[in-house]
């Protein structure tokens, strides 16, 4: 009897401390979240922990070949931006309970596009990359998220190119030629759909080259009233 009063109590501990931990550690946002966080940007999972992300220029394996967010970890973008996110997961799921989007992208520092375009000036890949010198495109805002879909074991669904391909497989304008000569198949094309339905009726506006990428409100209108982060 001793034994087991032991035993229940030592649980008891345990519970207590695990409980302890996820209440009062929440991860902290580094110098840059914190800025960021700062200007009114939101973490997506403060409002929706169920949208998966996974930054891609967080880690080496990107256009870049190497690391560009070296203090940023969470997806942060404007509260618009974000509540047409939750929206748009939400429809995803009513449609395909198998399905969850996930974020690539997501808020970026004006520095960071700086170092992007400088690596594809004067190349074939321009037109994937905005401009710093033109005001900036909508990611150095908090207007723009590139996402797509994983299936429930976490893997991205296929869309026909890669995330950040800059070749004509990735745009959107093109796909019925895409499919007519063999580039991308019938089940790529209609996953690109699903993606694309779940996003525009939640408000997001997608662009001719990149299937992944979504803006919240028109380049102009960011340029105007948002908030460029440093």
């Amino acid at each position: 009897m001793k034994n087991l009063l032991i035993s229940l109590s030592l649980i008891l501990v345990i519970f207590s401390c695990c409980n302890s931990n996820t209440a009062v550690n929440p991860e902290a946002d580094t110098a840059k979240e914190a800025q960021m966080r700062a200007m009114g940007l939101v973490d997506i999972h403060d409002l929706d922990s169920t949208i998966a992300v996974d930054l891609i220029y967080a880690k080496p394996y990107n256009f870049m070949g190497r690391v560009l967010y070296h203090n940023v970890n969470k997806a942060f973008m404007l509260p618009e931006t974000a509540e047409k996110l939750v929206k748009a997961n939400k429809l995803l799921k009513s449609i395909r309970p198998d399905l969850n989007l996930i974020v690539y992208d997501a808020a970026r520092p004006i520095s960071i596009q700086q170092e992007m375009w400088d690596s594809v000036e004067g190349t074939d890949k321009e037109d994937f990359v905005a401009n710093p010198a033109r005001g900036g495109g909508n990611h150095n805002f908090g207007n723009a998220v590139d996402v797509t879909i994983i299936d429930c074991t976490g893997h991205p669904i296929p869309m026909g190119a890669e995330y950040d391909c800059f070749a004509d497989q990735s745009r959107v304008n093109i796909e019925q030629q895409l499919l007519d000569e063999g580039i991308i198949t019938k089940r790529e094309l209609e996953n690109r759909l699903l993606l694309r339905k779940v996003m525009t009726e939640s408000g997001f506006l997608p662009i001719d080259e990149e299937w992944w990428h979504f803006d919240n409100r028109p380049t102009k209108y960011a340029r105007e009233n948002f908030k460029k982060i440093d």
